[in-house]
């Protein structure tokens, strides 16, 4: 008899689904541009995961961002989740969606098309994967290109227009609301302006002027807390005297929208009395000389302190990054962090160092090849060298004995003998 032949039959491997992602932008945070990218999302949502062979990876929008912008956060965790091998598809809608800048979108989409990744713009029916995909892509790129060119253009004519007609740019100015073209006084705003410049004139830096606003529970235009940069910008604002001064800044091209300093490449446009001051121009004038005056006493102050303290912007403080400087306290000459200093614990949990404990842990370096000195919680310091090498150095506090001064010693003294006296 013969054998029997038993037959195997091998399940037939099924093909791997493809993984497929969407990306939607919308231009305006405006209410009707939000429910259009509500609306793309929820599209682009259904139709993937109702396509047979496609396993959904989600939908990356981005809202109120320009196509020619690479800042797009979900734009770029599209491209790190491509990299990373996570995607096979990509849908958008078109490709003024993707990127209007033609050298972006070729080098975004050729760098897919390495991984592997094929992108598919709808309204223009191209799959990047294609043998004339990327033909395709290169002629309509520029239009779309020309097209954001165009609408750059328009913009900056209205912009150029409303300078001329000397109406205000910066809606959001702390002390006016922006009614009609025109800055109309908010009270309650308008007496804090007052009072960072009338704080200013009688001496305050903008450090303490801002601490006084948050302890105080001022807000900010937007709500936030005050910084001295805040002040500062509020101090300099020429509009605050009722007038105007237009086209201080610009953007130099269309498609980096690079905002830069107007230093006489473009005119300005200066409008007098276009709304009601709140503060006085002599004011505002004799705070701008305050200002010139302190900035070159400042800059005197750190030319000398830069060439007096070895440790002048060396230590870095590992809490919050900024720098420590030097400071002459009761208990003796420390260094400290700024942030420390002038906001207190709550800003930032780090602790001063005494000078003599910097020179005793740094005595057999030589300071000239100290990259930085990053001060870390529990009396360490960690001295970074110029060649890459890296010492770490540990500090005790002083002793109360230590850090008494022979002025603080003989006042404890006059009291102890007073005490005596009264208890006598």
């Amino acid at each position: 008899m013969p054998k029997t032949i038993e037959q195997r039959v091998f399940p037939q491997q099924m093909p791997r689904q493809k993984r497929v992602a969407a990306y939607a932008r919308v231009s305006s945070a405006k209410d009707a541009m939000h429910h259009s990218l509500s609306a793309q999302i929820s599209y682009y949502s259904s139709n993937i995961q109702s396509h047979p062979g496609w396993e959904y990876v989600g939908v990356y929008a981005d809202e109120a961002k320009t196509g020619t912008k690479d800042s797009r956060e979900q734009f770029q965790k599209l491209l790190a989740d491509c990299r990373a091998g996570k995607i096979d598809i990509v849908l958008t809608k078109s490709i003024s969606r993707f990127a209007r800048n033609t050298v972006t979108l070729l080098e975004t989409v050729r760098e897919l098309r390495s991984l592997g990744v094929d992108v598919h713009f709808e309204e223009q029916n191209i799959q990047t994967l294609t043998a004339d995909g990327e033909l395709m892509l290169s002629i309509l790129a520029s239009f779309a290109q020309a097209e954001s060119q165009s609408v750059s253009e328009n913009q900056k004519w209205r912009v150029k227009k409303n300078f001329q007609e000397g109406k205000p740019w910066d809606g959001t100015l702390l002390g006016y609301r922006y009614y009609d073209g025109r800055y109309v006084i908010e009270p309650t705003e308008a007496e804090t302006v007052r009072r960072i410049y009338r704080e200013y004139l009688s001496g305050k830096g903008t450090t303490a002027i801002a601490n006084g606003l948050n302890a105080d529970g001022v807000p900010t235009r937007l709500g936030g807390i005050w910084h001295k940069s805040a002040v500062m910008k509020i101090l300099k604002n020429y509009t605050y005297t009722g007038n105007l001064l237009l086209q201080k800044t610009y953007r130099e091209d269309y498609v980096s929208k690079e905002t830069v300093p107007n230093n006489g490449e473009m005119p300005m446009y200066h409008a007098t009395d276009t709304h009601e001051a709140i503060i006085d121009l002599d004011v505002f004038d004799a705070v701008q000389a305050e200002i010139e005056r302190r900035s070159k006493k400042y800059t005197s102050t750190k030319r000398n302190y830069a060439a007096r303290y070895p440790f002048s912007g060396m230590i870095v403080c590992g809490n919050c990054g900024k720098h420590y400087r030097r400071k002459t306290t009761a208990g003796g000459i420390v260094w400290i962090c700024t942030t420390f200093n002038t906001q207190g614990k709550a800003a930032c949990p780090s602790k001063q160092i005494p000078e003599e404990k910097l020179y005793e842990m740094t005595a057999d370096i030589d300071l000239g090849d100290v990259d930085c000195i990053i001060a870390e919680n529990g009396n360490v310091i960690r001295i970074r060298m110029k060649d890459g090498s890296e010492i770490t150095r540990h500090w005790t506090d002083r002793s109360r004995a230590e850090s008494w001064t022979d002025e603080m010693k003989e006042q404890a003294r006059q009291k102890q003998l007073e005490r005596s006296k009264r208890n006598g």
